[in-house]
This record gives structure tokens, sequence and C-alpha cells, in this order.
């Protein structure tokens, strides 16, 4: 398997002004709902919309890829009945979503372990995947079950059985094709909503060198104005890969 993208650990990717890729923890939806005496599951409800409209606006802007952490491998923690919920969340949204992004040419790839999914939900992904598998507009992805440890030993667990002679003469460059998002660049903005400020085991192996940004909005309340003034943060940040500020000074002098 060829790798399709550089990494930032092994060479220096292009900067270009806005990302490439940007990857989201949508936080805040319970609260969101709380500060408005509403369940919790009306924040989910609603953080819907809020997902409509940034892959609206990503792909006006010229994002490449969106990739949302909806459910991680942790969330199963919660109450049954929020966690129920956010699965029929999840299914209304293929249903109803999978057509309109197939109209606007945008792929949908979901990442994560399916085993604890049901098997209608299954073939919905699949189903979807399949049906917008050759549009180029903008790639979204939705991290559903997802963990970022979880996908660095279903990596290397899938590299082993690929090549059992090589034993643990491995790579960056052999494991890193057998990650979740193999097809993707790694991100150049990482957002996280409602205030926290960590990664939550959200591509761990995929961030190393991604502009952090951390912002007390609640994902329901996330806009457009919000994500651009994302954007215009990273804009503003010098991403060395490793190198000094007079290496960069200096490049841009030979350009």
């Amino acid at each position: 398997m060829a790798l399709p993208f550089f990494s930032s650990t092994r060479s220096i990717p292009d900067i270009t002004a806005v990302p490439r890729h940007i990857a989201i923890i949508m936080d805040g939806n319970g609260r969101w709902a709380k500060q408005r005496f509403m369940p919790r599951v009306m924040g989910h409800q609603r953080g819907v919309e809020t997902v409509r409209e940034m892959v609206k606006a990503c792909r006006q802007l010229g994002v490449e890829y969106l990739t949302l952490f909806a459910f991680s491998s942790e969330n199963w923690r919660r109450p049954p009945d929020e966690v129920s919920f956010l699965m029929q969340l999840f299914m209304k949204m293929l249903e109803r979503e999978v057509g309109k992004l197939h109209e606007n040419n945008i792929r949908l790839k979901v990442i994560g372990d399916r085993s604890r999914f049901d098997a209608k939900l299954v073939s919905y992904i699949e189903e979807a995947e399949q049906l917008t598998a050759n549009n180029i507009s903008l790639t979204l992805t939705i991290a559903a079950n997802y963990g970022g440890r979880w996908d660095i030993m279903q990596a290397m667990h899938a590299l082993g059985l690929a090549h059992p002679e090589r034993a643990t003469a491995f790579g960056e460059e052999e494991l890193a094709p057998y990650l979740s998002m193999h097809y993707a660049p790694e991100p150049d903005l990482f957002i996280r909503t409602g205030g926290e400020q960590r990664i939550s085991n959200f591509l761990l192996w995929q961030l190393a060198y991604t502009e952090l940004y951390f912002t007390d909005i609640l994902w329901p309340a996330f806009d457009r104005t919000a994500l651009e003034s994302a954007i215009q943060s990273y804009q503003k940040r010098e991403r060395r890969f490793g190198r000094t500020s007079e290496q960069l000074t200096e490049g841009k002098a030979n350009a």
C-alpha cells in the first residue's frame, strides 16, 4: 500500500493559507442544552445543524478534508439513554443527509470500531461510503466509536497480519497505510469547542504537528464566523516542523 501523503515527522508538508484538513472535537452539546433548560439530547440534535453549516462553510472556503469526532470509544460510559439517542441520531443523519452530500460532490468516510454497532447501522455506513466514494469536492470523515489508541493498535494488528514474515521490523512508512485516516493528509488545524483543552484520544498519531485551537464556544453555537476566526488564528502560526524561524525566513527569501 502506497502512502498518498507525506508524514509531518518524515518530511515537510506543503503549507497553505487555508488548511487542507481541519479536525474538530464537537464538544458542548449537553451544556448548551442545559443552559437553555432543555434535555441534553436536544443539544446533540442542534449540533447536527452545526455540522451541516460547517460542511457547507468548509466546502466554500476550499478546505479539502473535514474530520469530526462524533462519538469516542469512551462515550459508551455515558447514560444508556443518551448513548441510544446518539446511535439513533447517527442513523437518521445517514438516512437524511447522504443524498445531499452526494449531490454536492462530498465523499463520506466513517472511521472507528464498528463491532459495537448494530447490523443495520453498519449497512447504512457501508452504503453511504460506497455511494459517495468517487466524490471530490470535500471529504467529510465522521469518527464514531473511535479512539486514537485503538487506531494505532488496529493498524499494528493489520500490518502484522499482512506481513507476518517481518515480525517487528516495521517503520512509520509501513504502519501509516493501515491507520484509519490513511487516505487523508494529516490535519493542519485541530479545533475543540466547549472550553476543554485536551485532545481526548482523538487522532493521536495524526495530530503530531497539527496546530491546536481551543474555544469556549459550545458546539451548537459554533458558526461560520467562529470557524473563520480559527482559520485566521491558524494563518498567524509559524509552522516550523522542527526547523528554526531563521530557516523559514531564508527559505522565503530564496523562493
